[in-house]
């Protein structure tokens, strides 16, 4: 069943079993986090097996070793571009063990492997732990290109929600750092400002946020994120990539979002800020679209989605033939 809510008669009629799957659950506190951390690895097990199995690569970071997942839909094959996946989870839940189906999915749909980072969440591991994973792992692909039968030159970062955040952070750490270089950043429905919901929030959209993941949600996960950091040093946007004093020099981009999710505005304006920087931007915006809306794989609105990020991919990465 549907909850009624406010909002309720905007969103995709197509997309509304997702209530079912990701229905609105119990607060989130440091108490209540473990419950919901296993309830939800429940739900992903449910999925099944994914169809590509990975293999597990142990890669260095400044916390000791995290695992990397490798999706390899043709083991041997050279000169490939490849991506590096980095999932949601709101910053606090999920694993890259947990939700294989989704970077197992894009490998074999697009016929080029995926590397899938399982990096530590937060409240354990606050700023900036998470995203010295992530750019751990961008490093490791780079570094072992040549082994995994990669063209670092066309490497990319992909993520949703949180992973949407963090990728855009692993992007602008990458550029400030001295690389490695990208050649795309791919942001579904990216969780980029840390001000969304809270007081400081610049903006006042009427119609966003309402299902799935909320204001009071968003909060208590970058609060979880940002630990005791002041949030008033240059490493800013690499916390919250929407504070960045300066997106010149990122990857071309793609943002997906939909026009009902909590992120639309924050993503809306980082693909502004990103163009007038000189950055080429692909904006979608999704009509009726709820956080995680593409999750309902047959609902209209989704089929567009991934053949628009699909195709996206396809050419920013120079994939000669699709599967």
């Amino acid at each position: 069943m549907t909850e009624p809510g406010r909002t309720l008669h905007l969103v995709d009629p197509e997309t509304l079993p997702l209530f079912d799957v990701l229905g609105r659950g119990a607060p989130f506190t440091r108490e209540t986090l473990p419950a919901i951390r296993e309830a939800s690895a429940a739900q992903y097990a449910a999925i099944g097996q994914p169809v590509i199995e990975p293999v597990i690569e142990r890669v260095a970071s400044s916390g000791g070793k995290i695992d990397v997942l490798w999706y390899d839909p043709a083991p041997g094959a050279k000169d490939r571009p490849a991506l590096l996946h980095i999932h949601g989870g709101g910053m606090i839940l999920g694993s890259a063990r947990a939700m294989m189906a989704g970077p197992a999915g894009m490998a074999a749909a697009l016929g080029i492997p995926v590397a899938s980072v399982d990096y530590r969440l937060a409240p354990e591991t606050p700023f900036p732990g998470p995203q010295e994973d992530c750019l751990a792992g961008l490093r490791w692909l780079a570094d072992n290109a040549d082994r995994l039968g990669v063209d670092a030159t066309r490497i990319g970062v992909i993520g949703e929600s949180a992973g949407g955040g963090l990728a855009a952070a692993t992007a602008q750490m990458a550029r400030d750092t001295g690389g490695p270089a990208l050649a795309a950043q791919i942001l579904v429905y990216p969780m980029i400002d840390h001000r969304t919901g809270g007081d400081a929030c610049p903006y006042g959209n009427r119609t966003t946020g309402e299902f799935i993941w909320t204001r009071a949600y968003n909060q208590f996960g970058w609060e979880a994120l940002r630990g005791d950091y002041a949030v008033d040093d240059a490493r800013k946007g690499w916390f919250s990539p929407s504070l960045a004093d300066d997106l010149a020099g990122l990857p071309p981009t793609w943002i997906g979002t939909g026009s009902l999710d909590l992120f639309f505005d924050e993503n809306l304006d980082y693909a502004r800020r990103l163009v007038d920087a000189g950055v080429p931007v692909e904006l979608h915006s999704y009509p009726g679209g709820i956080h995680a809306f593409n999750i309902v794989a047959d609902a209209g609105i989704a089929k567009a989605f991934s053949r628009d990020m699909l195709g996206a991919i396809a050419r920013m990465l120079k994939i000669s033939e699709r599967p």
